[in-house]
């Protein structure tokens, strides 16, 4: 397994100076995710660029760095399926700031950024992927019709939920108690929108509490009657 062993304790110190400053300052629309313990293999999240076929898509990308970075440029991946016409088939990234164009004075805020751009203008003479450049330059709303199909299918980002948002709303319909109530007791839920909305921070976040909400209430109902049933009727078995 790679590890920080494998460069050099100068460079080690200059990337651990740039990621720090790329999570304090991070460029627009990309995320880097740090491994402490393996900087030669850096991941950023990519947001799809307003405007693009790949807009609303959020993209995990890797830069491979050799023991001889940064006199050698690192490979560039994406890891998330995407249509391209730079991007082959195994995610490998054709850019010449990552080939030829390639400067050890370069850091990996431009690296990063260049990597975003190429989804804002993709450079079709110099395709990996073939079907998707020649597909850009014979027909462009077929192209951007394939991008943003693999777009919605593989980088749909995940739902953001507030920091507590998941523990207030489980205790809120006490997930966790035990099957020991009294008969026909109701379990204590949300009982309005404004409860669902303060423990959540979106409306993507809201439906999804209210889908459970409502969820939860039917199996209360079940629960309850099925209880009364037992109690007061005694088995039918």
């Amino acid at each position: 397994m790679a590890s920080n062993e494998n460069l050099p304790p100068n460079v080690i110190k200059q990337l651990a100076k740039e990621l720090k400053s790329l999570d304090e300052s991070p460029p627009d629309g990309i995320k880097v995710v740090v491994n402490d313990e393996d900087f030669s293999q850096i991941c950023a999240d990519i947001e799809g660029p307003v405007g693009t076929p790949y807009e609303n898509g959020l993209f995990r990308m890797k830069l491979a760095l050799s023991h001889d970075f940064p006199h050698s440029p690192p490979k560039g991946y994406f890891m998330t399926k995407i249509f391209h016409p730079n991007v082959a088939s195994n995610g490998e990234i054709c850019v010449n700031t990552l080939k030829k164009d390639w400067n050890p004075s370069l850091g990996l805020r431009h690296v990063l950024s260049v990597v975003r751009c190429l989804l804002i203008e993709p450079f079709p003479e110099s395709a990996l992927n073939e079907q998707a450049g020649k597909m850009l330059l014979e027909n462009y709303d077929e192209y951007a019709r394939h991008a943003r199909l693999y777009t919605g299918i593989h980088a749909k980002p995940k739902p953001k939920f507030k920091t507590g948002a998941i523990s207030e709303s489980t205790t809120a319909l006490n997930v966790g108690q035990t099957n020991n109530e009294t008969p026909g007791a109701a379990t204590a839920i949300p009982s309005s929108m404004t409860d669902i909305k303060r423990v959540t921070t979106s409306a993507q976040d809201q439906q999804h509490v209210a889908n459970v909400v409502v969820a939860a209430s039917a199996s209360v109902v079940t629960t309850t009657q099925k209880k009364g049933s037992r109690f007061g009727q005694g088995s039918g078995r």
